[in-house]
């Protein structure tokens, strides 16, 4: 069984999910809208995704920019809709108005999911505690990974945060995977490893022309390089 790092990669269409699949990429964050930083995709993008590749596939649940959940009845649609379109592995994350996580949002739409695999999103980098956050959510099925920078700002300032919160897994809130993402670059990539950290998540560094342009196969094979200790 291969114990390799995770390459995530976020991916608007088939196009996308081709060529980061080509790359070496393990996994795709399927998203729409990237201008209000991923939203849920329509049931037809997800199935020109899924007919195109066959690694695994994490969709968001979100609809609307900002952390807050706001319908939530409407993301339980959107959950139902993307599973009925074929997601088995979802994307979600919500911060009431204290910064704390809005643990109701949270276990109604996953009780939706009926103990599929998910992660907590970046939202995590705008709470109020992180900590308690993670205690909270603790124990919720399928809650399997944090994606995160360890800061708003990104990975260039979050850095100490991500080797503490590695430094502390397998402790009660900390059993899920560390996926690291936002503002991640090449160079972070050795003392993460050597951390311990084996997640890692990238949009526009996998696109060379901007998030106007496509994926490309090439970008994420460097990464997958460099992740792999090349």
């Amino acid at each position: 069984m291969s114990t390799r790092a995770v390459l995530e990669v976020i991916a608007l269409d088939a196009v996308d999910a081709v060529a980061a699949q080509a790359g070496g990429a393990d996994r795709l964050e399927v998203v729409t809208d990237i201008a209000a930083d991923g939203l849920t995709p329509s049931a037809a993008t997800l199935a020109g995704i899924r007919a195109a590749v066959d690694i695994d596939l994490r969709v968001m649940l979100r609809l609307a920019d900002g952390f807050g959940a706001g319908d939530v009845e409407g993301l339980v649609r959107a959950a139902r809709a993307m599973r009925a379109a074929g997601a088995t592995e979802f994307v979600l994350g919500f911060l009431d108005a204290q910064g704390s996580v809005d643990l109701r949002a949270v276990e109604r739409i996953v009780a939706e999911l009926e103990g599929a695999p998910w992660t907590f999103h970046r939202a995590i980098d705008r709470a109020a505690d992180r900590d308690a956050l993670r205690k909270q959510l603790d124990g919720l099925p399928g809650l399997d990974t944090y994606l995160t920078a360890g800061s708003p700002a990104g990975v260039d300032e979050g850095l100490p945060v991500l080797l503490t919160e590695a430094a502390r897994c397998g402790e009660p809130g900390y059993e899920q995977r560390l996926l690291v993402g936002g503002g991640l670059r090449l160079d972070h990539v050795p003392a993460l490893l050597s951390a311990g950290i084996d997640g890692f998540h990238i949009g526009g560094a996998a696109r060379p022309d901007g998030w106007a342009g496509p994926v490309s196969s090439t970008a994420v094979a460097e990464w997958r390089r460099v992740i792999d200790g090349g």
